[in-house]
């Protein structure tokens, strides 16, 4: 039997369903967030010509992807190449390549951006960060010599700035995740990059990683004498560094371009632009490298940029010239075991997972200015784009970083 309202009775009846439905949206807008995900777009904008910071929400359910109110942002300076997030989830790092310099933002718990701090960085276009505790981890392209410049270059270096804590209370209180004064290198502020056996052979650095357990740290870098690629490592200590292998090469590649670990610190795996492919890399208790001697993990062309998830055993490379997503299993030895290629954007530069539950993968798309996003199968770690992917950013995007929904200071 179907029952029968009048109209009179119809009216509030469809007021309050209206009512449940509007309370429910909202309810769902802002319980329905996973992460907030920090996309730096190096064009200039704005009056001071400085890059900017697309802030996009993900929605817990579909993966779908977009911007908070309020973005853009500006990202403190110009040309921004690379992004980090403090280990609290509390400040992001926007590296500007063009004023060699460092700016510290910090995150609402909304996802909105609030400068903090600006530092320079030890050295020259700075072009990699990593974060590990209370440390920041930054790749400069050539070191602070008089004699170096682009038209004569030198080799790159590494600097190290302790992340510093909140201090003081009231109107003088400093948030948490200021940068304090690189660490110095006896009389230098930076670990410059230099072959024992060629010391004038020019090295220009790609990318740099450091383990988890934060003992090691490995930067990728370019022979440009020799044409050659290079893997080499350093132990960390307190922040400060120390070159392992008497400061020679753990690993020859053909031209590097990304770098990973798994989540136990176990493995290496760099990505190699010129040959495409991976080379992975077993992590030995001193921190040299043994060479996978298995099957070759094959890439699409020109891999630019390399993840492995957090939580699940699984790599995935963004190929910059087919526009791609290889996808791989990692084996029980560490090798990689191809799962698949996926459609991206064209020419993804930037590759990231989501933190929080580690389903949902993006990538940024420099020429297409935009971000791809994907739903990652935990069990399979193949990949669906999302309903609208892609995802429309401001011209040329070149980072990602991300943080779980809730994590920021309130």
């Amino acid at each position: 039997m179907r029952m029968k309202f009048n109209k009179s009775r119809q009216l509030p009846l469809a007021a309050a369903a209206s009512l449940l439905a509007a309370g429910l949206m909202v309810a769902c807008g802002t319980t329905a967030t996973t992460d907030f995900v920090y996309v730096a777009s190096s064009t200039a904008a704005g009056p001071y010509s400085y890059g900017e910071i697309d802030v996009f929400e993900i929605n817990s359910v579909s993966g779908a992807m977009r911007q908070i109110p309020t973005s853009p942002f500006p990202s403190g300076g110009r040309n921004p190449v690379a992004e980090a997030v403090s280990s609290d989830n509390a400040n992001l790092y926007v590296v500007n390549q063009d004023d060699n310099t460092i700016v510290q933002m910090g995150i609402g718990s909304d996802g909105k951006l609030y400068p903090q701090s600006t530092v320079n960085t030890p050295g020259i276009f700075p072009l990699a960060v990593a974060v590990n505790g209370s440390n920041l981890f930054i790749v400069d392209t050539y070191q602070p010599l008089p004699t170096c410049s682009s038209a004569e270059p030198c080799s790159g270096s590494v600097g190290v700035f302790p992340i510093l804590p909140a201090s003081g209370s009231g109107s003088s209180a400093t948030r948490s995740g200021g940068l304090g004064t690189p660490l110095s290198n006896g009389s230098l502020n930076y670990w410059p990059l230099t072959l024992p056996s060629s010391p004038n052979d020019v090295l220009v650095p790609t990318a740099i990683n450091v383990l988890a357990s934060g003992n090691f740290a490995y930067v990728t870098a370019y022979d440009s004498t020799a044409k050659i690629g290079m893997v080499f490592g350093f132990s960390v200590a307190s922040g400060s560094l120390t070159p392992v292998n008497g400061g020679a090469p753990l690993a020859e590649v053909g031209r590097p371009s990304a770098i990973a670990s798994d989540s136990s610190g176990k493995y290496i795996y760099v990505a190699d632009w010129m040959i495409d492919q991976v080379f992975t890399y077993t992590v030995n208790t001193d921190g040299t490298l043994s060479a996978w001697t298995g099957a070759v993990a094959l890439t699409g062309n020109q891999p630019s940029a390399i993840i492995a998830d957090p939580a699940y055993p699984f790599v995935y490379v963004a190929n910059s010239l087919d526009g791609t997503v290889s996808a791989y299993s990692i084996g029980s030895s560490g090798e990689l075991i191809s799962i698949g290629t996926y459609d991206a954007g064209i020419q993804p530069v930037a590759i990231g997972i989501d933190p929080s539950t580690n389903h949902f993968l993006f990538t940024v798309n420099f020429l297409g200015s935009n971000v791809s996003d994907f739903v990652l199968s935990t069990t399979a770690g193949t990949l669906i784009n999302t309903q609208r992917s892609p995802y429309g950013a401001n011209a040329q995007p070149t980072a990602v970083a991300a943080i779980p929904h809730g994590s920021a200071p309130k």
